[in-house]
């Protein structure tokens, strides 16, 4: 009986595998954008870069924890000379009853005058870009641009400029390559969106 229990279950595993189809927490997901999609539009997105910066020397800006496999990605596909940061916006609780406020954390190197390129897992609202943006212009850069996964379109809040958008997706919720669902799944190698 017991035998039997364990064979039913791992079939189901075996099917929503061949399905694209994972299971994480309380929540289904499917494939939407398989891995190798991914890298060749990644790839043209690193040319872009590399012709716009040919001469240059830009530092990426890449944004924990969504972005970090991105980031890799990209940076392999990097031919001018660049440097990368990682750094992370951390709640820190203020001095009133207000509640937390976010600062920008982890930038170790002066960023007056240089070309600095923002690498993001996803841009939905834009909010946080926006603000990120707005405490990376104090530091005085030449440029600063946006690099992204993902954009939402029809989610922007935000007039934002997105010079380096490598896919537009719907307003879906989606978990894989680095994006998580309640910090579980970003090692999944595709994008999955979730199954109603």
């Amino acid at each position: 009986m017991m035998f039997h229990v364990f064979f039913v279950f791992l079939q189901k595993i075996l099917y929503l595998k061949t399905m694209g189809i994972v299971k994480i927490k309380d929540k289904s997901f499917k494939t939407s954008i398989p891995e190798a999609e991914i890298l060749k539009k990644v790839q043209v997105v690193a040319d872009r870069i590399n012709k716009d910066y040919e001469g240059k020397k830009p530092v990426f800006l890449a944004v924990l924890n969504g972005a970090f496999i991105f980031a890799a990605d990209l940076m392999r596909m990097i031919t001018v000379p660049s440097e990368i940061s990682f750094v992370k916006y951390a709640s820190y609780e203020g001095t009133t009853s207000t509640g937390s406020m976010k600062t920008l954390m982890g930038i170790n190197q002066d960023l007056e005058g240089r070309d600095v390129i923002i690498v993001e897992d996803i841009v939905d609202s834009g909010f946080t870009m926006v603000h990120m943006i707005d405490e990376l212009k104090k530091k005085n850069p030449a440029s600063i641009e946006v690099c992204s996964l993902l954009v939402k379109p029809g989610n922007l809040k935000v007039d934002l400029d997105i010079n380096y958008a490598v896919m537009e997706i719907p307003n879906d919720f989606i978990v894989g390559y680095g994006l998580d669902y309640d910090q579980e799944g970003r090692n999944l190698r595709d994008i999955y969106t979730i199954v109603e």
